[in-house]
């Protein structure tokens, strides 16, 4: 783990500040609509300065930690891969880092330790941990596989946010974004543990909403639609091979039962993980929230 850099002020000298209702700048009065940021400004929005962010060496929970930190957030991010997050950590000497797998509770302790060693407290938990997991017919699906993905995607949540909430509340409120997916909102053949996971993390949105509320603390999950990139490309192998079709075919059939007709990235679900950690979204607390492109089925 490493705390060099943490820190510092964003472009043009702004400071941050979390505030119990919402994320809401320091320094200068200045009005509502200045606070929660004017058309191109992240950080006028209200981005929370001490973020924690697991599964961030790649993919959607990079570009997350990319976006605090250039909005001059103090950032700390974890993952299980140790190739892939050294190769981050030497990209971002600012963001301080621990190899963690957030099924293993001791893991996660140490992650929580570094976390709040290094960031001096704690705003916003956004728990982006979780994996594909196997892609078959249920008669074929293989036990292991079930409960690793439960045991990532679902119990991994669970106790980012046992040790994160206390942290939170010494902080006087803040956010907690669980990533669940549209998946989470419907069925969707042959995914069976991933389904599960992301339909249980709803319901432990909603229920840590309701649980935590009166501390000031908001948890939404995110409910991304197929994010272009490397993951979900394997999932489409995956389901191409299991189905005896090409990938072609599954990718024209994703994209056709979406109203938008394309895939979103890393970068819209950031925007809207940003959106909900900051002043303008001081309001949003136990929603499932789409970022999909409409998906109209599975």
């Amino acid at each position: 783990m490493t705390a060099e850099g943490y820190g510092g002020e964003p472009d043009g000298g702004e400071s941050i500040g979390a505030g119990r209702n919402g994320i809401e700048h320091s320094g200068d009065e200045r009005s509502d609509a200045e606070c929660s940021g004017g058309e191109g400004s992240r950080v006028g929005r209200g981005v929370a300065p001490r973020v924690l962010v697991t599964a961030a060496a790649s993919g959607i929970g990079r570009v997350v930690a990319e976006r605090f930190a250039g909005a001059g957030a103090k950032v700390h991010v974890c993952d299980v891969a140790g190739e892939a997050l050294a190769a981050f950590a030497a990209e971002h000497p600012g963001i301080g880092f621990t190899r963690a797998d957030v099924a293993d509770p001791g893991d996660v302790d140490r992650l929580l330790e570094d976390a709040l060693a290094g960031l001096g407290g704690l705003d916003v938990l956004v728990s982006n941990a979780g994996i594909a997991g196997p892609v078959a017919p249920v008669e074929d699906m293989d036990v292991e596989g079930w409960r690793r993905t439960l045991d990532i995607n679902l119990t991994g949540a669970f106790l980012c946010a046992r040790r994160a909430v206390p942290a939170l509340k010494r902080s006087g409120g803040g956010s907690i974004v669980l990533m669940s997916s549209n998946a989470g909102t419907m069925g969707l053949p042959y995914r069976g543990p991933y389904v599960a996971t992301k339909w249980a993390l709803i319901g432990f949105a909603k229920t840590l909403a309701m649980e935590l509320g009166p501390s000031g603390i908001r948890v939404n999950a995110i409910c991304p639609g197929d994010v272009d990139g490397e993951r979900i490309r394997r999932v489409i192998a995956l389901e191409a091979e299991t189905r005896g079709v090409s990938e072609e075919e599954v990718v024209a059939e994703r994209v056709a039962a979406v109203s938008l007709r394309t895939m979103v990235t890393a970068d819209d679900v950031a925007e809207l993980i940003m959106f909900v950690c900051s002043a303008a979204g001081a309001k949003i607390s136990g929603q499932a929230l789409l970022v999909d492109g409409n998906a109209e089925r599975a």
